[in-house]
């Protein structure tokens, strides 16, 4: 895997890059969620037992696979809803959005679904979920998951999210990115993320993620919570994009309580847990 000079040289200013380096070069340990909506943790655990899982520390349903038997996505459960296959720390927006069954929720930028089967279950499929993505080619896969997850709660629509219009108490921005966070391990992805990485493209996206995000606060409901991801480890998508929200408006960031520490957001590199890089924060509507 082929780290280019600039990237080596940002990194190195932000963490140990030999440390980043030997894990963005290891294969990230696959992970998956148990859908509540349709099956019982224990039973699906207990049925799963070759997989050898161990539980993802910040999520009660989620789980690790440490076995050389990997192809989780040819099972049964799999097939019929009963498990959505996704990175441990994309488990982590829904939980912190503390989710009630009478919420009204927007999720920005949904497909393929994850993040918005796993706020059904939480809401036990009750209240009110606006699933958005930007083209047909997203739609589907994010459409095909919620069926599969019996979600009965969204609706899905299709739009830029700077167009998104209502009001809700709790929005969900999971907002395009770079990334870079998915650089694990020799993979097609990560090879590409890698070719790809530019300072131009991140402030691209930056742009976009600072008129996301500002469009996405305007529709938030007084008192509500605004979560903020993304899977890029670069400053300027994060710190960056939220610092301007609080420049441009009353927003207050709240701060994560969450793996043992009380942070103003939390920034998880593939070394911190053995997992994808991410980022995150709660924003509230004062």
């Amino acid at each position: 895997m082929e780290f280019k000079p600039k990237l080596i040289e940002k990194y190195s200013k932000l963490i140990d890059f030999n440390e980043y380096k030997k894990y963005a070069e290891k294969f990230v340990r696959k992970s998956f969620r148990v859908n509540t909506l349709k099956a019982k943790i224990n039973e699906v655990k207990n049925r799963l037992f070759d997989f050898n899982l161990s539980q993802v520390l910040w999520c009660n349903e989620g789980f690790y696979i440490n076995s050389d038997k990997r192809d989780i996505g040819n099972t049964e459960e799999h097939s019929l809803g009963e498990i959505f296959i996704q990175t441990s720390v994309s488990m982590l927006p829904p939980q912190l959005l503390e989710l009630k069954k009478s919420d009204i929720v927007l999720d920005v930028s949904a497909s393929p679904g994850g993040k918005t089967t796993h706020c059904a279950q939480l809401m036990k499929n009750k209240g009110l979920i606006i699933a958005n993505d930007l083209t047909q080619d997203r739609i589907r896969p994010l459409t095909i998951n919620l069926q599969r997850c019996s979600v009965l709660n969204t609706i899905v629509t299709k739009m830029d999210g700077r167009n998104l219009t209502g009001i809700y108490n709790k929005i969900l921005l999971d907002a395009p990115c770079s990334g870079s966070g998915m650089i694990r391990g020799p993979t097609a992805l990560s090879i590409r993320t890698l070719k790809e990485w530019n300072p131009i493209a991140i402030e691209r996206y930056a742009r976009l993620q600072k008129q996301l995000i500002l469009h996405a606060y305007s529709l938030l409901k007084e008192k509500g919570t605004l979560i903020y991801s993304t899977c890029s480890l670069e400053p300027e998508e994060n710190e960056e994009v939220i610092n301007h929200l609080l420049e441009k408006t009353d927003a207050k960031l709240e701060k994560i309580d969450l793996l043992k520490s009380k942070t103003p957001y939390l920034r998880i590199w593939p070394q911190d847990y053995d997992t994808e890089g991410f980022f995150i924060a709660k924003i509230k509507k004062i």
